[in-house]
């Protein structure tokens, strides 16, 4: 504890575990955004890689529970049905990784918001695109190739990921796991990534380990809430929070 306090300020501590709470509900709602509200949320109390280190554990624990909700059969499955969209992706992520110092980080950040709030405005506004009438392995080479691509450059390629698995019409529990099971792989890699640059260390886990009850309780009252979504009123609240997603990469790659 005493650790703990000097890592964070008890004031401070007590609005991390709220922010944690918030970012586990949104989660347990449509699937995604933790990691992007714990980065915005902490980023604002305490030190960013303090942030990014206080993310890690509950981003990796809540995105195994999304993948396995359903036991691990059905996870596996889901890795079978999508293993092209995941391997593109991978060996796009590892290649664009080596390119990151030659583009800017602001050209990176809109090139992802901009399309991503294009997208999701004209969903809303009612326009439904319908890829299940197109090649499924094309798409999911193309596409997993675009957010493996961009993920490596940036670290974010949640967006791209929840626009696809939108517009090929996925039934939300399906849509949830995978989820679950892309961004859980994701999580293992930026847990060995960031033990290995010492942002997570012994004194760091200590701030991710208490941030970890709170995720946990509010994606669990958020599993709730979105049981008793309908199809619908799941999509409509996952493009709402896709549309936050993207105008916060906006806001990031032209305020900081």
């Amino acid at each position: 504890m005493d650790t703990l306090f000097t890592l964070v300020p008890p004031e401070k501590l007590l609005i991390c575990l709220g922010i944690a709470f918030v970012a586990g509900v949104i989660k347990g709602i449509v699937g995604f955004a933790m990691p992007m509200i714990l980065i915005s949320g902490l980023g604002s109390l305490i030190a960013p890689e303090l942030a990014l280190a206080g993310l890690i554990v509950p981003t990796l624990v809540t995105n195994g529970m999304q993948a396995l909700r359903q036991g691990p059969g059905a996870a596996f499955g889901s890795i079978r049905r999508y293993r092209a969209f995941l391997l593109i992706g991978l060996g796009m992520l590892l290649l664009s990784a080596q390119l990151v110092s030659l583009v800017p980080g602001w050209v990176l950040l809109s090139a992802i918001g901009g399309p991503v709030v294009l997208f999701t405005l004209m969903q809303l506004l009612g326009w439904q695109p319908d890829l299940t009438k197109y090649n499924r392995n094309r798409l999911e080479l193309s596409i997993g190739a675009g957010a493996g691509f961009i993920g490596g450059f940036s670290g974010v390629w949640g967006p791209p990921t929840v626009l696809y698995l939108t517009a090929m019409q996925t039934e939300k529990t399906e849509q949830m796991r995978v989820q679950g099971v892309i961004y859980g792989l994701g999580a293992v890699a930026l847990a060995g990534a960031h033990m290995a640059s010492g942002i997570l260390n012994r004194q760091t886990i200590v701030l991710s380990l208490a941030l970890l009850l709170p995720a946990v309780l509010g994606m669990w009252l958020g599993g709730r809430v979105q049981d008793r979504f309908d199809q619908a009123l799941f999509r409509k609240a996952t493009l709402a929070v896709l549309l936050v997603a993207g105008l916060n990469l906006l806001r990031r790659a032209f305020f900081g």
